[in-house]
């Protein structure tokens, strides 16, 4: 048994090393290739190309007046909005600009103004997320909440809420029209609290001058039931594109131990899922279709990503490493599957206990 115990300890040992190397061999390699330049011609087209649609989007709204057509102009926003959330979400992994204080400034203008996140509240829930993603206890992207990501926590509910959970993966997208009101209320509810925060006022400012800007107009030139539906639908298609874009990634992915010990290169890859899709999936989820590759480099630009994804994986296939690389439906499909078996630990109140320990 001894003998047994020590073999298995030596292979995990020699593996770990193997994954310790295979981040240098690749991260040489992408330096080599100059992956990580800056490419701030992108970046500034794609800004200029979205203020072009929001600028479509206004004189939509100053032409149609009130009409129920509004609605689509809303819906355009949401997804403007959501695409300026990429770029904030880029900024704040310095891919921008060489410099962070001016990566943290675009950051503010994109996530804050434009986007109504508190970019002070994201840089900390992210940065966390980033350094220990799926870990339990440590990655606050599966912390409970509405939804259970761990079947301990679905294991705590009651009640109505159980009942909820015990369903939750084909709740999930529909839950997500509601995730924009969310990130609005826990920003604020951040910048609203005793810990020290640089910017406080700053970005509760401008988090009030994005919620003004959307709703103002709405309230003063459209009637209250076409205003209110206008900013209902907004945030609606915010929430829904920002979760169904951010979900993929993790979801559904091993979870990392507690105690679980583990290198940076094999955390990354083991817990990050590639949507498949070059061009179009990198501008309909803002780069985050090469989760595995961003999670390795999270400092290189979107442009150079694809190129490190043929790197990245075939360094993994010739050491048989996992990587793990989907579509974007099938993706969807794991997700709702992972958290419904999840949500199978919920229990019910008038269960019999002995079918529940059958189940």
């Amino acid at each position: 048994m001894g003998l047994r115990s020590t073999q298995v300890d030596q292979r995990r040992a020699a593996q770990a090393d193997q994954f310790a190397g295979s981040y240098k061999a690749v991260a040489q390699v992408v330096r080599e290739l100059g992956l990580l330049r800056r490419a701030r011609w992108f970046y500034g087209l794609l800004f200029g190309g979205l203020c072009l649609a929001l600028a479509g989007a206004v004189t939509g709204f100053v032409l149609l007046g009130d009409s129920w057509w509004q609605l689509l102009i809303a819906a355009t926003l949401g997804v403007i909005c959501t695409q300026f959330a990429f770029l904030a979400h880029e900024a704040s992994h310095r891919q921008i600009f060489s410099g962070g204080p001016a990566n943290d400034r675009a950051g503010r203008l994109l996530g804050t103004l434009l986007v109504g996140i508190s970019y002070s509240w994201w840089m900390g829930k992210h940065t966390r997320h980033h350094a220990n993603p799926n870990r339990v206890g440590k990655d606050p992207d599966i912390e409970i909440d509405t939804i259970s990501f761990l079947a301990e926590d679905a294991a705590t509910r009651r009640g109505l809420l159980a009942a909820l959970t015990r369903r939750q993966g084909y709740a999930f997208f529909p839950l997500l029209m509601l995730e924009g009101i969310n990130l609005h209320v826990s920003s604020i509810r951040f910048l609203a609290g005793r810990r020290r925060i640089t910017g406080r006022w700053t970005e509760l400012g401008l988090i009030a001058a994005h919620l003004a800007l959307i709703a103002t107009p709405a309230f003063v030139f459209l009637s209250p039931r076409i205003a209110g539906a206008f900013c209902g639908v907004q945030l609606a298609v915010f929430g829904v594109y920002m979760g169904a874009s951010f979900a993929p990634n993790h979801k559904g992915m091993p979870i990392v131990g507690a105690d679980e010990k583990l290198d940076f290169f094999t955390k990354q890859v083991r817990t990050s899922r590639n949507i498949r899709g070059r061009f179009w999936a990198s501008a309909l989820m803002g780069g985050l279709n090469y989760q595995v590759e961003h999670h390795l480099f999270p400092s290189m630009p979107r442009p150079h990503l694809a190129k490190a994804r043929s790197v990245v994986r075939d360094y993994c296939h010739s050491r048989g490493i996992p990587y793990t690389e989907t579509s974007l439906p099938r993706s969807y499909a794991i997700v709702i599957a992972y958290l419904n078996e999840v949500g199978l630990a919920a229990r019910d109140p008038f269960e019999c206990p002995m079918l529940a320990l059958r189940r």
